[in-house]
């Protein structure tokens, strides 16, 4: 959806892997006004795939839902970005989570918690480029690889029940 007003809240998301699959991480630098929340997580067997999906549900899930807000994300993964903008995620829930070819989609259980948190709020998903001094992506990337060697790491439970159609 493009947002032809300005954003209430800017959210900037990144996923890391130590090895695909291997350690991952998520994580996600929300703006608004001059409020700053960031937000990460590490998981002890992942994909990358799944941590960048991720960081975007984790950053929407954690916006209020009393109002719909204006949300514009940036995001360095073109597979997120694509999926919403060119309308992806809407022809897979459409075909019983089918890609054009047949396949299941992979990581459905991410795609179907994006899919509701989308529909929360008026949401505008935009691709930026990764390492070329974007700051807050750049902290995404430090938080997510920081998550991913952290102490703390949670089972990824939607990847060790899907393991075959996750990767």
């Amino acid at each position: 959806m493009i947002i032809k007003t300005k954003p209430d809240i800017i959210i900037y998301t990144d996923g890391a892997c130590l090895g695909n699959p291997g350690r991952g991480g998520y994580a996600a630098v929300m703006l608004s006004g001059k409020l700053r929340k960031e937000l990460s997580q590490g998981f002890k067997l992942t994909t990358n795939n799944r941590m960048e999906i991720m960081a975007v549900v984790e950053a929407l899930k954690a916006v209020k839902k009393h109002k719909k807000y204006n949300i514009t994300v940036f995001s360095d993964s073109r597979l997120i970005v694509d999926a919403v903008n060119k309308f992806w995620l809407k022809s897979w829930i459409k075909n019983g989570w089918k890609k054009s070819n047949k396949k299941p989609v992979l990581n459905q259980d991410l795609w179907k918690m994006l899919a509701e948190e989308l529909s929360q709020h008026n949401v505008e998903l935009r691709w930026v480029e990764a390492h070329v001094g974007i700051k807050e992506n750049e902290r995404c990337d430090e938080l997510g690889k920081d998550a991913a060697m952290g102490d703390d790491l949670l089972d990824d439970v939607g990847y060790m029940i899907n393991r075959e159609t996750a990767e």
